[in-house]
């Protein structure tokens, strides 16, 4: 239990790097959530088969990286950690499409391996660009962008509580399964049987845990609205970075600039 409190208090750490101040933070989160939606729909939209044509889309995330002032080595452990969703529904490719799809020399790939390592690709740029989107944006501000986008007020509101009291929830979980164990001795008590009268006691602290928080939230005068630190202001600059990044995303679906690139420099070579 206590891995798991450590992996949401590090999921948690998003909202420290979303409090910086750098030209992205700043920019209106509406720009930036159209630009992610953009490229994420655009990354999917590619073939199985596709591996050069997806590798321009690097930049989108490396931007957010490096304009945000992120920490890579966090954000590549986040998308190392659900990895393994990717692998799983790639796996059995290699073993269904078996024709030779890619020589290079002597080497012979398959079409499994290339669309597997298609799916990773994939994976890992969608996954990535939602990742960092979220460290220079905020979960609070993306759920109010996603409600002046014309999100219904209840989804956002709900995917803000969501975030917000798993927390609350993991830490509640803890300490009773950190008071069981130090109430028990030489292992009595420690089995399967346990955890079924746990969740009915997590159930029960839950709901009162949840009208407190009810209760707290009306006396605070909470009316539904999602509100930020930072106003809102879509101008010059979040049109400037919604057109630039989209126009660039288009054009990389339509052109293959690596392939390009290495056809004009095996021929310069000759």
């Amino acid at each position: 239990m206590g891995r798991i409190e450590r992996h949401f208090q590090d999921i948690g750490y998003l909202d420290t790097l979303a409090g910086q101040d750098t030209a992205v933070h700043r920019l209106d989160p509406r720009a930036k959530l159209v630009t992610t939606l953009a490229f994420i729909a655009t990354v999917v939209s590619f073939g199985k088969y596709e591996i050069s044509s997806l590798i321009p889309f690097l930049f989108y995330p490396l931007y957010l990286l490096a304009a945000g002032n992120l920490p890579a080595g966090y954000v590549f452990r986040k998308v190392l950690l659900v990895s393994p969703f990717a692998v799983l529904v790639g796996i059995f490719n290699p073993l269904l499409d078996q024709e030779i799809h890619i020589r290079i020399g002597a080497l012979a790939l398959s079409g499994g391996w290339v669309s597997f390592v298609s799916i990773l690709m994939r994976f890992t740029l969608t996954v990535g660009a939602a990742m960092t989107f979220v460290a220079v944006t905020g979960f609070n501000t993306v759920c109010m962008a996603l409600e002046r986008l014309g999100a219904p007020r209840f989804f956002a509101i709900q995917l803000l509580f969501l975030y917000r009291y798993l927390f609350v929830l993991v830490e509640e979980a803890t300490a009773m399964v950190r008071a069981r164990s130090l109430r028990v001795f030489n292992g009595r008590g420690m089995g399967l049987p346990a955890y079924g009268s746990l969740m009915g006691h997590l159930l029960l602290r839950t709901l009162d845990r949840a009208q407190r928080i009810h209760s707290a939230m009306w006396c605070r005068g909470f009316d539904g609205s999602v509100r930020v630190m930072r106003p809102l202001s879509f101008g010059r600059r979040e049109f400037a970075f919604v057109l630039g990044w989209v126009a660039f995303f288009a054009v990389m679906r339509f052109f293959n600039l690596p392939s390009y690139l290495g056809s004009t420099l095996s021929e310069f070579m000759r």
